[in-house]
């Protein structure tokens, strides 16, 4: 596929993929959105995608937050749609088949914070900070980092955060359960490759049924949860990964996993 805002790199599997307008701070706009609907779907489809690593172009911003100019003469009917495009790229990144990391490199605000809360987990630089800014406009949140946030680190923290337009430090994202790992600049890819690199040894099908099930687990009562856990968990038993990973450490080798 062509993407007119975003770069493509595909390393042994690890396809790193960087939202390219640096001079806009990488903020999004429909067009950065519709390219990340076409990314996922090129993620799903792709066999020699396993894992997407999500980036930002340059070395000030992951994503700076959405377009302020394109909002500024947006009608309420226009905002809808801005909206919903929003939601349906954060959903497909969200849902996305395969691992998908968020790799903060700098500023990670408002829409950005709420790209990097679609993707399964954080790593991030030393520089980066985080945080939902949009009060500060007279507006609020609209990419789900109302939903996505509260559920990560509680509902008071994420009232906080939002209502006063804070911007937290890398290390206080770490300290607040955001971000998983803070990592120097010059190492932060590194790190985000050694870490994909170890998720791709693993079963990409088990990977896949155990990413389902968390995210769609996750918001029920932990009796539905556990029995959307017992409905997906045999299903692995009928694919060769399960074969052959089983075998390999009954005969103390590595698995040798072909998705299947």
């Amino acid at each position: 596929m062509e993407y007119s805002t975003i770069s493509l790199e595909n390393r042994e599997g690890v396809c790193i993929a960087k939202i390219n307008r640096p001079k806009a701070l990488n903020a999004l706009n429909p067009d950065v959105l519709n390219d990340l609907v076409k990314l996922a779907h090129e993620v799903n489809e792709n066999s020699e995608i396993k894992l997407l690593v999500l980036t930002g172009e340059g070395d000030k911003a992951f994503v700076a937050g959405a377009d302020i100019a394109a909002m500024q003469s947006m009608s309420p009917l226009e905002a809808n749609r801005f909206c919903q495009l929003g939601h349906q790229a954060m959903s497909m990144i969200e849902n996305c088949r395969k691992p998908v990391i968020a790799a903060v490199n700098g500023f990670c605000l408002g829409g950005g914070l709420e790209l990097a809360l679609s993707c399964d987990f954080i790593y991030a630089s030393e520089k980066a900070k985080l945080g939902l800014p949009e009060v500060n406009l007279g507006i609020f949140p609209g990419f789900g980092g109302t939903q996505r946030l509260p559920r990560l680190i509680g509902k008071n923290r994420a009232k906080e955060l939002i209502f006063t337009a804070a911007m937290l430090s890398a290390q206080q994202a770490q300290e607040w359960g955001i971000v998983n790992k803070v990592c120097s600049p010059e190492s932060l890819l590194e790190e985000v490759e050694k870490t994909a690199h170890e998720i791709l040894k693993k079963g990409p099908v088990a990977i896949e049924l155990a990413k389902r099930s968390v995210n769609e687990g996750t918001d029920l009562d932990i009796n539905s949860g556990l029995a959307l856990e017992k409905a997906i968990f045999p299903s692995i038993f009928s694919t060769e990964d399960k074969n052959e990973g089983i075998t390999a450490f009954l005969e103390k080798r590595a698995a040798n996993f072909k998705g299947q």
